[in-house]
């Protein structure tokens, strides 16, 4: 009662001590008193599960009284050797008992895997960790280690990656687990943090010693979500000083993207986030219109391009890629290989299709082009290409709504006919019930001899 007559305002401070019960555990708030403890020291704290023995890791110091669940426990001593002494014991006596509890459990065969075990301060009660796939009944077990240990006995299951924060040891990075030096609780992890980060989502380099996603893709989560806001998309139209294209990569730590330039397909730019003007963000869809020439703010407007381009380094981290295959290689070889016959070629060609020509001009007929002047015929413009597409996706449409027309159709003359033999088989008698009506109508034997 006195306790919370003496509980402060939420606005006022409140004097602590910061309190470790395992290393690599939880620190806990209590309360010093009049006492002035160190850090390092061992205490004596009065705890729910009563008396326990702990280390100081921060001294005498004051926070909020928002920040902590008050009233605080009391700090009942510091610890003395005789203290200390019983320490030691107790961890002597924890070594024998998980010895003993995983020789109980092999003789009754539980699918369960101890992890630890931990005496009171006071010897009062042992309690063992351990995990399981499921459920465990284990209170023989309980009534075999309580007749060897005579005293109260504690069994509690804990998940994989509270195993690994009590028994340590060394990540994929090469130190220790976070969870086990200095996570207090564990954070919740998805997936989706490993795809934002752009990281490999094959489980084994994403996953952790305890099977579970790695604590660390938190860390860094908040810091990619907002480069995220302010970073374009993949596969977005930009505007760059060198002419408009499409971001194929995006690099969110650098704030650079790489362009595959509009009218050079071959060739891939790098550039700033700052120095790109979106026109479409995101993947176009099929049906989109184009974008127009005329739209263009960066590579349309001579001063801005040029400032642009004289305020960037002199040496950036990202050259523009010119992607060639072998066959452009070979090609480029041959070009410049020389033809001594290429004269006498061009000139048989010629008289080839002058005599098709005068052939033709006697049949009466137009004479076919040959291949060399389709090849020199200049390709169809985006937009005749485009509504050519659209004339053709129409006339599949028609094709497919004509189909379902007909398919309709069928169905439904064919459940009309099936209606129509069902009612003409509901107005025709069978003959087995004309016979059951006349042997009905006709009078009985009894009927006949009297």
């Amino acid at each position: 009662m006195d306790e919370m007559m003496n509980v402060p305002a939420s606005g006022e401070s409140v004097r602590v001590v910061d309190v470790m019960f395992r290393s690599g555990g939880k620190v806990y708030y209590f309360d010093p008193g009049e006492l002035e403890i160190p850090a390092g020291s061992h205490v004596i704290i009065d705890t729910s599960r009563g008396v326990e023995f702990g280390t100081c890791v921060g001294g005498s110091h004051t926070v909020r009284a928002a920040e902590v669940v008050l009233p605080l426990r009391r700090v009942l001593r510091i610890a003395t050797e005789a203290d200390e002494r019983t320490a030691e014991e107790n961890r002597e006596k924890e070594k024998r008992a998980y010895d003993i509890c995983l020789q109980k459990i092999a003789e009754q065969g539980l699918d369960m895997q101890l992890v630890s075990a931990e005496y009171a301060f006071d010897g009062s009660k042992i309690l063992f960790f351990f995990t399981a796939d499921g459920r465990v009944d284990f209170r023989e077990l309980v009534k075999s280690l309580a007749a060897v240990f005579r005293t109260r006995i504690e069994l509690r299951q804990i998940g994989v990656r509270d195993k690994a924060k009590m028994v340590g040891g060394l990540g994929v990075c090469g130190r220790p687990f976070c969870c086990s030096q200095f996570l207090e609780d564990f954070q919740p992890v998805s997936i989706k943090m490993a795809k934002v980060q752009n990281l490999s989502l094959n489980p084994t380099k994403i996953s952790g010693t305890c099977g579970r996603l790695m604590c660390c893709l938190k860390y860094e989560q908040e810091a990619y979500e907002d480069l995220l806001r302010t970073s374009p998309k993949n596969e977005s139209f930009v505007d760059t000083p060198d002419g408009r294209g499409t971001i194929t990569e995006v690099n969110l730590l650098r704030q650079r993207v790489k362009v595959r330039m509009e009218d050079h397909p071959e060739e891939i730019h790098s550039f700033a986030n700052d120095e790109i003007a979106i026109l479409r963000s995101g993947k176009g869809h099929k049906n989109d219109p184009p974008i127009p020439k005329e739209i263009a703010p960066i590579s349309g407007n001579r001063e801005l391009r040029t400032r642009l381009r004289s305020s960037a380094p002199s040496q950036e981290p990202l050259e523009p890629v010119v992607i060639r295959s072998a066959s452009d290689k070979l090609r480029k070889k041959r070009d410049e290989q020389p033809e001594p016959e290429t004269a006498e070629k061009t000139e048989k060609a010629e008289r080839q299709e002058k005599a098709e020509q005068s052939r033709h001009s006697r049949r009466g007929r137009k004479p076919d082009r040959s291949k060399t002047a389709q090849e020199q015929r200049p390709a169809k413009p985006a937009k005749e290409k485009r509504a050519h597409e659209d004339k053709r996706h129409e006339a599949e449409k028609r094709i497919l709504e004509t189909e379902k027309r007909t398919h309709e159709a069928a169905e439904k003359r064919a459940h009309e006919e099936k209606r129509d033999r069902r009612d003409e088989a509901a107005k025709t008698p069978k003959s087995g019930n004309r016979r059951r009506r006349h042997y009905r109508r006709g009078p009985s034997d009894s009927q006949k001899q009297g």
